[in-house]
């Protein structure tokens, strides 16, 4: 047996090594604490008192794309994840069809087949220019929100795929023992169950359709990404405007990061 010395002596080189360690954590948040220093200093910034009422706009335009999207296109993605697992071959081959070809394009692709193609489309009948809806659909953002929802939804709706598969089926067999019906077997069983399985590659999926939203730019919508490239193009500069969007974007990426994985927590009750 160890006695008080002993123990105290071999615990000692991991104490060492931890102090050695933490300076070690410090030098990349201080090189970039020193990099943005010397962008501050030397780069010019005066543009920003005559665009951040247009920046806050076109950041509130790239969240209200990003939240209605994600929740829409998760809707989506739940009934197709549902029809691949358990609907008839009517239901699950379309589903199947919708994943891969949305998979399969690219997402810019998608959004100027919707605003430039079906765009058109809508453009020739007299009856839809006549209807109350053609002020609508003459803007960019229902096509934009489109693509941005059959994007999310193509690729979650695969994810649930498995995660429906993936429910172990005794809990299932439980349920109808209870004598459950389907939908409340469901609802509670089966839904938060695929849920809680899935929720950290749905926390990656958010996060990537935020990366997605600047392709709403090329359709003449105004996010935050549209007023940078404005910006450049008024203010003839570079770098300033990009690295103040880059900043944006991980800042925006950081709260939506941290507030997923408090969700995940509450619901896994880890």
């Amino acid at each position: 047996m160890l006695d008080d010395h002993t123990s105290a002596v071999v615990h000692e080189p991991s104490h060492r090594l931890m102090s050695l360690a933490t300076p070690q954590a410090l030098v990349k948040p201080a090189l970039l604490v020193l990099f943005l220093a010397l962008i501050g200093y030397y780069g010019e910034w005066n543009w920003i008192a005559d665009y951040w009422r247009l920046l806050l706009h076109g950041i509130a335009v790239t969240l209200a794309l990003l939240v209605s999207s994600s929740i829409i296109g998760f809707v989506l993605a739940l009934l197709l994840g549902v029809f691949q697992v358990t609907g008839p071959r009517t239901l699950a081959w379309p589903a199947q069809a919708f994943c891969t070809i949305i998979r399969g394009t690219p997402l810019l692709l998608q959004l100027w087949m919707l605003y430039f193609g079906l765009g058109a489309v809508f453009a020739q009948y007299p009856e839809i220019r006549s209807s109350f809806v053609w002020p609508y659909l003459r803007e960019a953002w229902p096509y934009a929100l489109a693509a941005l929802v059959f994007s999310f939804a193509g690729y979650v709706g695969e994810v649930m795929r498995g995660a429906f598969a993936g429910v172990p089926k005794g809990e299932l067999e439980a349920a109808r023992a209870f004598g459950m019906s389907r939908r409340k077997m469901f609802l509670r069983i089966w839904l938060p169950r695929a849920v809680q399985r899935v929720l950290p590659v749905l926390t990656g999926e958010v996060i990537l359709q935020l990366k997605s939203t600047p392709l709403v730019a090329t359709v003449t919508m105004t996010d935050v990404f549209a007023v940078v490239a404005k910006v450049r193009q008024d203010t003839y500069l570079t770098y300033e405007p990009l690295i103040l969007l880059a900043l944006i974007y991980v800042v925006l990426t950081a709260i939506l990061a941290r507030l997923l994985r408090l969700c995940e927590a509450r619901v896994t009750g880890n």
